[in-house]
């Protein structure tokens, strides 16, 4: 497994992803956060290969001096092989090098259902949280 930054040529394989692992509703606002990230900083969006396949894709951002990890979505093939737990852990290294020093979990109704897999990893309650107000790349 290999996990890197998001390149051009990656945009349609996840999007296929995305429209695999989450809801519609998730994944259409999930989609336009993507483009606001990608945009924005662009080595946030990270995504995991196996061989040549997109086997997982996570969305970080950085809002009020904060990381959040935004989105995570692993492809059922490669569900409970490490996948997420290896995004994670790159994207905590990319805050650190940012000197974020707070890595929060966006707690929006699409991750409640991710809640025991952030607490796997060591999230704690406090972790997960709603910010009081959306994300910059949800708000636009």
């Amino acid at each position: 497994m290999h996990i890197r930054s998001f390149q051009l040529s990656d945009y349609r394989y996840v999007v296929e992803l995305l429209n695999v692992v989450l809801s519609e509703e998730c994944c259409e606002e999930t989609m336009g956060a993507f483009a606001r990230q990608l945009s924005w900083d662009s080595e946030l969006v990270l995504v995991a290969t196996i061989g040549d396949t997109i086997a997982g894709v996570m969305i970080g951002t950085i809002d009020n001096h904060k990381g959040y990890v935004y989105r995570v979505a692993v492809h059922p093939e490669y569900q409970r092989q490490g996948v997420g737990k290896a995004l994670v852990s790159a994207m905590n290294a990319r805050f650190r090098k940012r000197n974020v020093l707070k890595v929060l979990i966006a707690g929006d109704k699409h991750n409640e259902g991710l809640r025991p897999f952030y607490e796997a990893l060591g999230a704690r309650p406090t972790d997960i949280v709603r910010p009081s107000q959306p994300l910059a790349i949800v708000a636009g």
